[in-house]
């Protein structure tokens, strides 16, 4: 008879010792969480400038009892800030924050996480004369955090000289500190930033936007408070970011990545980022996905409610936060909502993609993600539309010196995201008998495409004079025959490609009149920079920047009317950015 089996002893112990070490390492977790000091989450930063006011807005991880700004001439004036908690901001086994250095190491499970948001409005402000503030908070054992003292001023006066930084597509990526750090050394102090989109991966994720470990999230980078490390070359180089909007209002649109699909508590984070579907098929749905909060449609389709919780933007339009039009100095800046779903291009029997269903779930249609389907409507006649075309007739529109429209997704581009046609996918389901699915697909018909067909001649027709967009990771721009400029920037912190030559997009074979594998699929030729353009082997210029080395970054000049973008190549971090294209805007 065999003798019963018995650990060795060498096992035991290491298994006791581990225990004891993860014991140690739990109340060292715990001891650190109450003798930590507290601290501010985010600087202070700006938003809604008025004729004579500006508002000031940071986070804290605590509620606090008071929460102040102070302002002006030696700090001697003082506005108490209202204070509201974040309703979505939640941490999952992905996040990378704290000690979490691999997944689920503190959050093997979605968790809320507990963030507070504070805003103050400083009024009485004189045109043009920046002042200097900082904030503070209390906490409940009555300690006082304070930032360091930056300026603010209110919204500029027509004929002041301007300088607004372009920029999108953020998203955590390896070069967006280094890009931001080049714009504060470059030009000092921006007047503001104007964001086409995507500011982080998943919006509901906190650390994205306030304390990534990695040191590129969204914040920090912004207000020079980041810390990644780019290793080029063997030499590795830390990045801050800039100091910018702590003196600068940022004004964002809405990107997919701002968008969070079908809300669920225990799903991971990006589960539910890309679970998102149409409202129209979310009223389908059978009462087992129903759930008692008041948001039911929301919380079984899509929402933005973090990106509008966190910044406060102007409601001009029945979009609320979501699309708007502000004048900031010489500009009408029109804001819109223009993002779909990202879905993968794959044709593989499993994926849930672009132009297909995924085939295990034929006969499951709670399981459908409805192709790349757009959010909010922008074709002729709907909300969106009918609001823009009211804006573009505006006085405030039509005196303004500098006409500006943006949106996330790209009109015109060398990028992959261009392709399929910005129009509503139709479904086509085929079947051998009643009930037997054999395929679920999506198509995309070129001649319905709603930004080319609706809203360009829209554009064009009212002479504004910049559209800006992102999405597709590069840097790329054109102009129309009417002189109105198209210009995307976003080959920030990594670059997917430019899709030119031999270089092809994942688009289904056999049909180029709805899907072009390469080029610009709308019709306008990419304009080579007009200073420094990239070369390839051959010598030739490029009319594009699309690398994982070099970062771009864009400036709109309102003294001389002029967009000027700039080049880094990280691979050589002690030489500065270079100017590499400028154009300028056409004028009546």
């Amino acid at each position: 008879m065999s003798k019963p089996f018995k650990r060795p002893i060498r096992l035991r112990q290491a298994a006791f010792v581990s225990c004891i070490l993860a014991i140690i390492w739990l109340i060292i977790q715990v001891y650190w969480s109450m003798t930590a000091i507290p601290t501010l989450l985010t600087d202070p930063f700006l938003q809604l400038p008025g004729a004579n006011s500006v508002n000031v807005v940071w986070f804290t991880e605590f509620a606090g009892v008071k929460h102040t700004v102070s302002y002006g001439r030696e700090l001697a004036q003082t506005e108490i800030a209202t204070t509201t908690q974040l309703s979505r901001t939640r941490e999952d086994a992905r996040s990378r924050v704290g000690t979490q250095v691999a997944d689920g190491q503190i959050y093997p499970q979605t968790r809320s996480r507990p963030i507070w948001r504070h805003e103050a409005t400083i009024s009485r402000l004189l045109p043009n004369l920046r002042v200097p503030y900082r904030v503070t908070s209390v906490t409940v054992d009555g300690a006082h955090i304070t930032s360091k003292t930056f300026s603010l001023t209110a919204n500029p006066t027509t004929g002041k000289p301007l300088k607004i930084l372009l920029t999108s597509d953020h998203q955590l990526m390896p070069m967006v500190t280094a890009n931001l750090q080049k714009v504060a050394e470059t030009l000092g102090r921006v007047d503001a930033v104007f964001m086409a989109g995507d500011l982080t991966n998943i919006a509901d994720r906190a650390s994205e936007w306030f304390d990534d470990r990695r040191g590129g999230a969204f914040f920090p980078a912004l207000q020079g408070r980041g810390s990644y490390k780019l290793k080029q070359s063997g030499i590795e180089t830390l990045y801050k970011g800039g100091e910018l909007i702590q003196h600068a209002p940022i004004f964002p649109a809405i990107g997919n990545h701002e968008v969070m699909g079908r809300f669920d508590g225990d799903q991971s984070l990006n589960y539910q980022f890309e679970d998102a579907i149409p409202r129209e098929h979310a009223v389908k749905l059978p009462p087992s996905f129903a759930n008692a909060r008041s948001s039911w449609l929301k919380d079984n389709s899509f929402n933005t409610d973090t990106y509008e919780e966190i910044f406060s933007l102007p409601q001009t339009s029945p979009g609320g936060k979501q699309y708007y039009a502000v004048s900031f100095g010489d500009i009408r800046l029109i804001v819109l909502h223009v993002t779909n779903i990202w879905r993968t291009p794959s044709l593989d029997a499993d994926a849930r993609g672009k132009y297909r269903e995924r085939q295990t779930d034929f006969d499951r249609p709670a399981n459908w993600g409805y192709g790349q389907h757009i959010f909010v409507p922008i074709a002729k006649g709907s909300l969106q539309y009918n609001w823009l075309e009211r804006e573009l007739h505006s006085p405030e529109f039509q005196q303004a010196k500098y006409k500006v429209v943006m949106f996330h997704h790209p009109p015109h581009s060398l990028g992959e995201n261009v392709v399929p046609a910005y129009t509503d996918p139709i479904q086509k389901i085929q079947q051998r008998n009643p009930g037997a699915i054999t395929s679920i697909e999506y198509t995309y018909p070129r001649q319905d495409d709603f930004l080319i067909r609706d809203v360009v001649p829209l554009l064009t027709a009212a002479k504004v004079q910049l559209v800006y967009y992102g999405h597709t990771h590069i840097w790329n721009r054109f102009v129309n025959s009417a002189g109105m400029h198209f210009l995307e920037s976003s080959n920030v912190g990594n670059s997917y490609g430019a899709y030119v030559g031999d270089k092809r997009r994942n688009v289904p074979t056999g049909d180029l009149k709805n899907y072009a594998a390469t080029d610009n699929p709308n019709g306008l030729t990419p304009i080579v920079p007009s200073i420094a353009p990239l070369t390839d082997d051959l010598g030739n210029p490029q009319p594009y920047l699309a690398s994982n080395d070099i970062t771009a970054f864009s400036i709109l000049d309102t003294k001389t009317g002029t967009v000027s973008s700039y080049r880094f190549d990280t691979r050589t971090p002690l030489t500065g950015a270079i100017k590499f294209d400028e154009f300028v805007l056409k004028r009546e």
